[in-house]
């Protein structure tokens, strides 16, 4: 199983954009090699609070 620690900041933007979408948590900890429970921490700000997912981006009107 892989460790929360070798995450990348990339990594953990795409873990929170996947939960904002409505992943579960189970199948991103799959993903990721980690278990459930390191993803509800960050899920819940307990791990990398710091790191906010992007508002998904607009179309252009133009």
């Amino acid at each position: 199983m892989a460790s929360i620690t070798k995450l990348t900041p990339q990594d953990i933007l795409m873990i929170k954009m996947r939960l904002k979408r409505g992943d579960h948590q189970h199948d991103i900890a799959a993903d990721y090699g980690l278990n459930q429970g390191r993803i509800s921490e960050i899920n819940t700000g307990k791990r990398f609070a710091g790191i906010k997912p992007s508002p998904p981006s607009q179309p252009s009107l133009f």
